[in-house]
């Protein structure tokens, strides 16, 4: 009967909740971060090759 009883307590504790859902909010914060330097990282390496492409054509050299 005690048993239950704790289980029952364990199951409608909520005190733990809010923490889980701020580390989740925070994971989704954190992969839409990493998504967003990935792509600003890919946009920012095209255009230093354009660079380089350009001072190259320009210096006449290869």
């Amino acid at each position: 009967m005690l048993l239950v009883k704790i289980l029952k307590k364990i199951g409608t504790d909520e005190s733990g909740s809010t923490a889980v859902e701020y580390g989740l909010i925070a994971s989704l914060v954190v992969i839409a971060s990493i998504g967003a330097f990935e792509a600003v990282a890919n946009e920012n390496t095209g255009l230093w090759a354009v660079v380089k492409t350009k001072v190259t054509a320009s210096m006449g050299t290869s």
